[in-house]
């Protein structure tokens, strides 16, 4: 399935890609776990994925903190660092972004307000295929603040199988619409 999405989207025109990332970003802005956030916790995206460029943008534009993943691959675990320029990152393993710890400050996760947590694809009751390193599920069995994910409307799929450590986030927001994924 993770091979199949990431195919997917490597076929979509980036123009395509970049607009919508752009209305999603105008969607997110209008939300009030947005509105509310003194401290979003985000990734920085990669080429086929939703563009957080522009929200993290927003966000210090706004006055709002931003603390980006830092992963620990020995023990499957991540923090989150406050960044606030875009030169405190360093590309790590398989071309990811990340914090460099020297020049960012660790986050606790009480600190952050609203996390986006990304994904490869998205059943509507807001569990999500990841990238297959566990990372977000294990950082969200403590996490207790808003959680959700930025999708284009291929990735959301009819079903997917659900483990039991998989917990799903509060709502999806793509380029066309907002879902609430829970009661």
């Amino acid at each position: 399935m993770r091979k199949e999405m990431k195919e997917t989207l490597q076929s979509f025109d980036k123009e395509r890609l970049h607009r919508w990332s752009q209305e999603i970003t105008e969607q997110i802005l209008t939300l009030p776990e947005w509105m509310d956030a003194h401290m979003i916790g985000i990734t920085i995206s990669g080429a086929y994925e939703v563009n957080t460029t522009y929200l993290i943008e927003k966000a210090w534009e706004l006055g709002k903190r931003v603390a980006v993943p830092k992963c620990h691959p020995k023990t499957k675990t991540m923090t989150f660092r406050e960044i606030t320029a875009f030169s405190q990152l360093e590309v790590v393993y398989y071309g990811l972004q990340e914090p460099i710890e020297a020049e960012t400050r660790e986050v606790i996760h009480n600190e952050i307000d609203l996390l986006f947590v990304p994904g490869l694809s998205f059943v509507p009751s807001g569990y999500r295929l990841g990238h297959g390193g566990g990372y977000y599920d294990r950082y969200l069995r403590d996490f207790k603040g808003n959680t959700l994910s930025l999708a284009f409307p291929i990735q959301l799929i009819a079903q997917m199988p659900i483990e039991p450590f998989d917990i799903p986030v509060q709502k999806i927001v793509t380029n066309e619409r907002v879902i609430l994924t829970h009661d």
